[in-house]
Protein backbone atom coordinates (compact mmCIF):
# COMPACT_ATOMS: atom_id res chain seq x y z
CA UNK A 1 0.00 0.00 0.00
CA UNK A 2 1.45 3.38 -0.98
CA UNK A 3 1.20 6.37 1.31
CA UNK A 4 1.52 10.05 0.65
CA UNK A 5 4.33 11.61 2.64
CA UNK A 6 3.38 14.58 4.73
CA UNK A 7 5.32 17.77 3.99
CA UNK A 8 8.28 18.17 6.32
CA UNK A 9 8.10 21.39 8.29
CA UNK A 10 11.10 22.60 10.22
CA UNK A 11 11.62 24.62 13.36
CA UNK A 12 11.61 28.39 12.81
CA UNK A 13 14.94 29.81 11.64
CA UNK A 14 16.06 33.45 11.89
CA UNK A 15 13.93 34.47 8.89
CA UNK A 16 10.79 32.91 10.34
CA UNK A 17 11.41 34.43 13.76
CA UNK A 18 11.87 37.93 12.34
CA UNK A 19 8.76 37.55 10.17
CA UNK A 20 6.71 36.37 13.15
CA UNK A 21 7.83 39.32 15.26
CA UNK A 22 6.90 41.66 12.39
CA UNK A 23 3.50 39.98 12.00
CA UNK A 24 2.77 40.30 15.71
CA UNK A 25 3.61 44.01 15.53
CA UNK A 26 1.32 44.39 12.48
CA UNK A 27 -1.56 42.63 14.26
CA UNK A 28 -0.94 44.56 17.48
CA UNK A 29 -1.22 47.87 15.60
CA UNK A 30 -4.56 46.90 14.05
CA UNK A 31 -6.65 48.20 16.98
CA UNK A 32 -4.91 51.58 16.79
CA UNK A 33 -5.62 51.71 13.03
CA UNK A 34 -9.32 51.00 13.60
CA UNK A 35 -9.47 53.80 16.15
CA UNK A 36 -7.77 56.08 13.61
CA UNK A 37 -10.54 55.54 11.07
CA UNK A 38 -13.46 55.69 13.51
CA UNK A 39 -13.81 59.46 13.18
CA UNK A 40 -14.65 59.16 9.47
CA UNK A 41 -16.22 55.72 8.99
CA UNK A 42 -18.95 54.07 11.09
CA UNK A 43 -17.49 50.88 12.62
CA UNK A 44 -19.45 48.28 10.62
CA UNK A 45 -19.06 50.15 7.35
CA UNK A 46 -15.33 50.42 8.01
CA UNK A 47 -15.11 46.70 8.71
CA UNK A 48 -17.07 45.88 5.55
CA UNK A 49 -14.92 48.08 3.33
CA UNK A 50 -11.81 46.49 4.84
CA UNK A 51 -13.02 42.98 4.04
CA UNK A 52 -14.21 43.92 0.54
CA UNK A 53 -10.84 45.42 -0.45
CA UNK A 54 -8.99 42.41 0.96
CA UNK A 55 -11.37 40.05 -0.87
CA UNK A 56 -10.52 41.65 -4.21
CA UNK A 57 -6.79 41.52 -3.46
CA UNK A 58 -6.85 37.85 -2.44
CA UNK A 59 -8.94 36.95 -5.51
CA UNK A 60 -6.44 38.71 -7.77
CA UNK A 61 -3.63 36.88 -5.98
CA UNK A 62 -5.24 33.49 -6.52
CA UNK A 63 -5.82 34.30 -10.20
CA UNK A 64 -2.19 35.29 -10.67
CA UNK A 65 -1.04 32.04 -9.03
CA UNK A 66 -3.47 29.85 -10.96
CA UNK A 67 -5.09 28.57 -7.76
CA UNK A 68 -8.37 26.73 -8.43
CA UNK A 69 -11.21 28.15 -6.36
CA UNK A 70 -14.39 26.61 -7.73
CA UNK A 71 -13.69 22.88 -7.74
CA UNK A 72 -16.17 20.63 -5.95
CA UNK A 73 -14.43 19.85 -2.68
CA UNK A 74 -17.30 19.84 -0.17
CA UNK A 75 -16.07 23.07 1.45
CA UNK A 76 -19.05 25.31 0.67
CA UNK A 77 -21.05 24.76 3.86
CA UNK A 78 -18.04 24.94 6.18
CA UNK A 79 -16.66 27.90 4.21
CA UNK A 80 -19.89 29.84 4.63
CA UNK A 81 -19.97 29.05 8.35
CA UNK A 82 -16.32 30.09 8.78
CA UNK A 83 -17.08 33.33 6.93
CA UNK A 84 -20.05 34.14 9.16
CA UNK A 85 -18.00 33.47 12.30
CA UNK A 86 -15.13 35.55 10.90
CA UNK A 87 -17.59 38.37 10.27
CA UNK A 88 -18.93 38.05 13.81
CA UNK A 89 -15.41 38.47 15.16
CA UNK A 90 -15.01 41.80 13.41
CA UNK A 91 -18.47 43.00 14.42
CA UNK A 92 -17.30 42.55 18.00
CA UNK A 93 -13.91 44.20 17.42
CA UNK A 94 -15.14 47.25 15.54
CA UNK A 95 -18.15 47.91 17.78
CA UNK A 96 -16.12 47.13 20.89
CA UNK A 97 -13.50 49.72 20.00
CA UNK A 98 -16.16 52.44 20.13
CA UNK A 99 -16.71 51.52 23.78
CA UNK A 100 -13.31 50.55 25.17
CA UNK A 101 -9.65 51.33 24.60
CA UNK A 102 -7.34 49.71 22.08
CA UNK A 103 -5.10 48.44 24.89
CA UNK A 104 -7.95 46.63 26.61
CA UNK A 105 -9.41 45.31 23.36
CA UNK A 106 -6.17 43.66 22.22
CA UNK A 107 -5.73 41.86 25.54
CA UNK A 108 -9.31 40.56 25.63
CA UNK A 109 -9.28 39.61 21.94
CA UNK A 110 -6.06 37.63 22.27
CA UNK A 111 -7.58 35.25 24.75
CA UNK A 112 -8.61 33.50 21.50
CA UNK A 113 -5.74 30.92 21.62
CA UNK A 114 -7.17 29.65 24.91
CA UNK A 115 -10.66 29.27 23.46
CA UNK A 116 -9.11 27.64 20.38
CA UNK A 117 -7.32 25.09 22.55
CA UNK A 118 -10.58 24.24 24.31
CA UNK A 119 -12.50 23.93 21.04
CA UNK A 120 -9.85 21.78 19.39
CA UNK A 121 -9.70 19.60 22.52
CA UNK A 122 -13.41 18.85 22.21
CA UNK A 123 -13.91 18.71 18.45
CA UNK A 124 -10.64 17.67 16.75
CA UNK A 125 -9.01 14.28 17.24
CA UNK A 126 -5.40 14.41 18.39
CA UNK A 127 -5.70 17.88 19.93
CA UNK A 128 -6.14 16.91 23.56
CA UNK A 129 -4.89 19.42 26.09
CA UNK A 130 -1.92 18.66 28.31
CA UNK A 131 -1.50 19.80 31.90
CA UNK A 132 0.66 22.77 30.95
CA UNK A 133 -2.04 23.96 28.55
CA UNK A 134 -4.76 23.62 31.16
CA UNK A 135 -2.55 25.69 33.46
CA UNK A 136 -2.22 28.30 30.72
CA UNK A 137 -5.99 28.48 30.25
CA UNK A 138 -6.48 28.88 34.00
CA UNK A 139 -3.92 31.72 34.07
CA UNK A 140 -5.51 33.49 31.09
CA UNK A 141 -9.02 33.29 32.52
CA UNK A 142 -7.71 34.51 35.85
CA UNK A 143 -6.29 37.48 33.95
CA UNK A 144 -9.65 38.10 32.25
CA UNK A 145 -11.44 38.11 35.59
CA UNK A 146 -8.93 40.58 37.04
CA UNK A 147 -9.15 42.80 33.94
CA UNK A 148 -12.96 42.92 34.14
CA UNK A 149 -12.72 43.84 37.82
CA UNK A 150 -10.33 46.63 36.89
CA UNK A 151 -12.81 47.84 34.24
CA UNK A 152 -15.51 48.28 36.86
CA UNK A 153 -13.17 50.44 38.93
CA UNK A 154 -11.49 52.40 36.11
CA UNK A 155 -13.47 53.22 32.93
CA UNK A 156 -11.49 52.60 29.75
CA UNK A 157 -10.13 55.58 27.84
CA UNK A 158 -12.99 57.03 25.76
CA UNK A 159 -15.74 55.33 27.79
CA UNK A 160 -18.33 57.50 29.49
CA UNK A 161 -19.06 54.91 32.19
CA UNK A 162 -17.74 51.68 33.63
CA UNK A 163 -20.71 49.83 32.11
CA UNK A 164 -19.94 51.16 28.65
CA UNK A 165 -16.30 50.14 28.97
CA UNK A 166 -17.25 46.72 30.33
CA UNK A 167 -19.56 46.15 27.34
CA UNK A 168 -16.60 46.92 25.06
CA UNK A 169 -14.40 44.53 27.05
CA UNK A 170 -17.05 41.81 26.77
CA UNK A 171 -17.20 42.31 23.01
CA UNK A 172 -13.42 41.80 22.94
CA UNK A 173 -13.77 38.43 24.67
CA UNK A 174 -16.69 37.50 22.39
CA UNK A 175 -14.52 38.43 19.40
CA UNK A 176 -11.92 35.99 20.70
CA UNK A 177 -14.60 33.29 20.96
CA UNK A 178 -15.69 33.91 17.34
CA UNK A 179 -12.04 33.80 16.21
CA UNK A 180 -11.50 30.51 18.03
CA UNK A 181 -14.73 29.06 16.61
CA UNK A 182 -13.60 29.99 13.09
CA UNK A 183 -10.35 28.10 13.61
CA UNK A 184 -12.13 25.04 15.00
CA UNK A 185 -14.50 24.96 12.02
CA UNK A 186 -11.55 25.15 9.62
CA UNK A 187 -9.62 22.41 11.41
CA UNK A 188 -12.61 20.06 11.86
CA UNK A 189 -14.13 20.37 8.36
CA UNK A 190 -13.16 19.81 4.70
CA UNK A 191 -11.54 23.27 4.84
CA UNK A 192 -8.59 21.57 6.55
CA UNK A 193 -7.73 20.12 3.12
CA UNK A 194 -8.44 23.26 1.09
CA UNK A 195 -5.77 25.74 0.02
CA UNK A 196 -5.01 28.54 2.47
CA UNK A 197 -5.97 31.13 -0.15
CA UNK A 198 -9.39 29.57 -0.69
CA UNK A 199 -10.03 29.36 3.04
CA UNK A 200 -9.05 33.01 3.49
CA UNK A 201 -11.22 34.04 0.54
CA UNK A 202 -14.24 32.32 2.08
CA UNK A 203 -13.74 34.27 5.28
CA UNK A 204 -13.20 37.64 3.61
CA UNK A 205 -15.96 37.35 1.00
CA UNK A 206 -18.66 36.10 3.37
CA UNK A 207 -17.68 38.60 6.07
CA UNK A 208 -17.98 41.41 3.49
CA UNK A 209 -21.62 40.47 2.94
CA UNK A 210 -22.28 40.11 6.68
CA UNK A 211 -20.59 43.37 7.66
CA UNK A 212 -21.94 45.56 4.87
CA UNK A 213 -25.40 44.02 5.33
CA UNK A 214 -25.36 44.89 9.04
CA UNK A 215 -24.01 48.38 8.29
CA UNK A 216 -26.96 49.11 5.99
CA UNK A 217 -29.48 47.42 8.30
CA UNK A 218 -28.32 49.46 11.31
CA UNK A 219 -27.94 52.73 9.43
CA UNK A 220 -24.15 52.82 9.77
CA UNK A 221 -23.52 54.19 6.29
CA UNK A 222 -22.94 57.90 6.86
CA UNK A 223 -19.33 58.87 6.16
CA UNK A 224 -18.04 61.97 7.92
CA UNK A 225 -15.29 64.20 6.61
CA UNK A 226 -12.65 61.83 5.29
CA UNK A 227 -9.18 62.51 6.64
CA UNK A 228 -5.79 61.28 5.46
CA UNK A 229 -5.41 59.44 8.76
CA UNK A 230 -8.70 57.60 8.22
CA UNK A 231 -7.79 56.60 4.66
CA UNK A 232 -4.31 55.45 5.72
CA UNK A 233 -5.79 53.49 8.63
CA UNK A 234 -8.31 51.75 6.38
CA UNK A 235 -5.65 50.97 3.77
CA UNK A 236 -3.42 49.52 6.49
CA UNK A 237 -6.20 47.23 7.72
CA UNK A 238 -7.17 46.00 4.24
CA UNK A 239 -3.82 45.75 2.49
CA UNK A 240 -1.26 45.16 5.23
CA UNK A 241 -3.32 43.18 7.75
CA UNK A 242 -6.10 41.36 5.89
CA UNK A 243 -4.08 40.67 2.73
CA UNK A 244 -0.30 40.72 3.15
CA UNK A 245 0.00 39.59 6.77
CA UNK A 246 -2.48 36.72 6.41
CA UNK A 247 -0.81 35.44 3.25
CA UNK A 248 2.58 35.67 4.96
CA UNK A 249 1.23 33.72 7.93
CA UNK A 250 -0.13 30.99 5.65
CA UNK A 251 3.20 30.89 3.78
CA UNK A 252 5.03 30.36 7.07
CA UNK A 253 2.65 27.53 7.99
CA UNK A 254 3.60 25.66 4.81
CA UNK A 255 7.29 25.67 5.75
CA UNK A 256 7.59 25.76 9.52
CA UNK A 257 6.12 23.90 12.50
CA UNK A 258 2.78 25.48 13.43
CA UNK A 259 3.24 24.74 17.13
CA UNK A 260 6.56 26.64 17.17
CA UNK A 261 5.12 29.58 15.24
CA UNK A 262 2.01 29.88 17.42
CA UNK A 263 4.03 30.50 20.55
CA UNK A 264 4.87 33.96 19.19
CA UNK A 265 1.20 34.98 19.49
CA UNK A 266 1.82 36.23 23.04
CA UNK A 267 3.80 39.12 21.51
CA UNK A 268 0.72 40.59 19.79
CA UNK A 269 -1.06 41.88 22.92
CA UNK A 270 2.28 43.25 24.16
CA UNK A 271 2.71 45.22 20.93
CA UNK A 272 -0.95 46.25 21.02
CA UNK A 273 -0.73 47.61 24.55
CA UNK A 274 2.51 49.44 23.71
CA UNK A 275 1.02 51.08 20.60
CA UNK A 276 -2.13 52.10 22.47
CA UNK A 277 -0.14 53.78 25.22
CA UNK A 278 2.46 55.40 22.95
CA UNK A 279 0.22 56.55 20.09
CA UNK A 280 -3.22 57.02 21.64
CA UNK A 281 -2.15 58.18 25.08
CA UNK A 282 -4.15 55.41 26.78
CA UNK A 283 -3.37 54.74 30.42
CA UNK A 284 -2.83 51.46 32.23
CA UNK A 285 -3.58 50.73 35.87
CA UNK A 286 -1.38 48.42 37.90
CA UNK A 287 -4.27 45.97 38.16
CA UNK A 288 -4.72 45.82 34.37
CA UNK A 289 -0.96 45.42 33.82
CA UNK A 290 -1.00 42.38 36.14
CA UNK A 291 -4.09 41.05 34.35
CA UNK A 292 -2.39 41.50 30.98
CA UNK A 293 0.70 39.66 32.22
CA UNK A 294 -1.49 36.73 33.33
CA UNK A 295 -3.21 36.58 29.93
CA UNK A 296 0.11 36.74 28.06
CA UNK A 297 1.61 34.02 30.28
CA UNK A 298 -1.47 31.89 29.70
CA UNK A 299 -1.20 32.27 25.92
CA UNK A 300 2.47 31.28 26.04
CA UNK A 301 1.68 28.13 28.06
CA UNK A 302 -1.25 27.15 25.83
CA UNK A 303 1.05 27.35 22.81
CA UNK A 304 3.99 25.63 24.54
CA UNK A 305 5.50 23.19 21.99
CA UNK A 306 7.00 20.82 24.53
CA UNK A 307 5.92 17.25 24.00
CA UNK A 308 4.13 17.83 20.69
CA UNK A 309 4.95 15.72 17.68
CA UNK A 310 2.54 17.29 15.17
CA UNK A 311 3.58 20.04 12.73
Amino acid sequence: MSTTALPVRRAPDATAILLMIALCAVWGFQQVAIKGANASFPPLLQAGIRSSIATILVWLWTRSRGIALFRRDNTLASGLLAGVLFGGEFVCIFLGLTLTSATRMVVFLYTAPCFMALGLHWFVAGEKLKRIQWAGIALAFGGITLAFADGFLHPATGSTSTWQGTAGDALGVLGGVFWAATTVVIRASPLARASASKTLLYQLAVSTIVLLGLAFALGQTHVSTITLTAVASLAYQAIVVAFLSYLTWFWLLTRYMASRLSVFSFLTPIFGVGFGVALLGETLTNRFMIASALVVAGIALVNAPAGRRRT
